[in-house]
């Protein structure tokens, strides 16, 4: 339908911006105001209108007045406004449509995989709730979260530096550089994972790097083992193997095990979180030590290295560590990221563990676990942690059924 030349008038502009903007927000409109108007505007209006009188500066128009003059004048107000100001919104759909794009990448988000199998970056999805969309925009919010989730899934690196990383998982060299978008999310998402702040140096930037495998010291990043006689053409299996005969823990650097090539791995490797289980371990079974591996709390990358490979061969990897907040995240960690199954990590081995009248020290932050829904929630009731120290003996009864059998 045509628009005729005398509703075109610049003096009427602001009364179809008026109305389009109200009809425009997907609610029901009877009236629509319109003002401040000047002289040369009220004028066109009262024209348009028939009005006896100019109205005020502020004037309040009745849609069906409107329409009634349009017909009149052989037109309807859709085709004025859509040839005059364009297409008619809805903003209350718009609205509506951009919360369900929203709801709908946060529930993505919390329900991802690499979250689901590390409840502690749930903390972080919240962070990310709370900071908002990157641009306004769900499309490119939902592309940043998904290249940090695919590096978080890459770590922990086996001593790669952080370009190669970054190169592998995105193909920029530089994606995560300090002081960008990705590398912030995941550096956020690293402290979560290992209950740390954010890092506000560069130097902390990259110890909490160093933490996730990335361009770790070769010599400093050490793994504690003991009973490994597995056959391997290079130091770290000959070391392993000496140590092991002579009834000694093996300290294994990550040089040793990069000039490693493992042939076959044990059936199976049982894992202690605490080095002090290791020595129990040691001095009860001396030679006849079944394989057993420390983690010294957050495992190092030679650690993760050493279990990697082992589990790629076959191994059947069994671990264990400390009942609080810490605990809970490093054996999440590993399980994780090593396939390890947990080993008297349920609720109920917590319970036992307890010992009445002997209260430990507060559990810290806790984190939901994965294989036990009900851990966190028991060892939080209970207000205290429990230490692998003091679960030893049921652990190296475990061990001991092993070497015999």
């Amino acid at each position: 339908m045509t628009v005729p030349d005398s509703l075109r008038q610049t003096a009427l502009k602001p009364l179809w911006l008026a109305v389009h903007d109200r009809l425009s927000s997907g609610q029901a409109v009877s009236r629509v105001r319109v003002g401040p108007l000047d002289d040369t505007q009220r004028a066109a209006i009262a024209d348009l209108l028939g009005l006896d009188r100019l109205p005020g500066a502020e004037y309040v128009i009745a849609l069906a007045k409107l329409e009634r003059a349009l017909t009149e004048a052989g037109t309807d107000l859709p085709s004025v406004l859509a040839a005059l100001i364009g297409p008619i919104g809805d903003r209350a759909s718009e609205r509506a449509r951009a919360k369900a794009e929203r709801a709908g990448l946060w529930d993505w988000l919390e329900n991802h995989p690499e979250v689901r199998r590390q409840p502690a970056l749930l903390g972080w999805a919240g962070q990310v709730r709370r900071t908002g969309l990157v641009g306004a925009s769900v499309e490119r919010t939902r592309e940043a979260l998904s290249a940090a989730l695919a590096v978080l899934n890459r770590l922990p690196a086996e001593g790669q530096p952080l370009p190669t990383l970054a190169s592998e998982v995105t193909g920029d060299p530089h994606a995560l550089d300090d002081g960008t978008r990705l590398g912030n999310l995941v550096l956020r998402a690293l402290a979560e994972i290992f209950g740390t702040g954010m890092p506000g140096t560069a130097y902390d930037r990259r110890m909490l790097w160093e933490r996730a495998g990335v361009a770790d010291d070769e010599l400093s990043s050490v793994v504690l083992a003991a009973g490994l006689r597995v056959p391997g053409q290079g130091i770290a299996g000959a070391v392993a193997k000496y140590c092991a005969e002579a009834g000694h823990v093996a300290a294994l650097t990550l040089a040793q095990l990069r000039a490693t090539e493992w042939r076959s791995a044990p059936a199976r490797v049982w894992i202690v979180e605490n080095p002090s289980v290791l020595a129990m371990a040691i001095g009860r079974f001396g030679t006849g030590c079944p394989p057993l591996v420390c983690t010294s709390g957050w495992p190092t990358t030679a650690v993760m290295m050493l279990l990697r490979r082992f589990a790629e061969l076959g191994s059947e990897l069994l671990y264990h560590g400390d009942f609080d907040g810490e605990g809970l995240r490093i054996a999440a960690y590993v399980l994780e990221k090593t396939g390890a199954r947990p080993w008297r990590m349920g609720s109920t081995d917590f319970l036992r563990g307890l010992r009445a009248g002997i209260p430990g020290p507060a559990p810290g932050r806790l984190t939901e676990a994965s294989w036990d829904r009900d851990l966190a929630r028991t060892i939080g009731e209970h207000g205290q942690s429990l230490a692998e120290e003091q679960v030893a003996e049921e652990l190296l009864a475990d061990l001991r059924d092993a070497v015999v059998g």
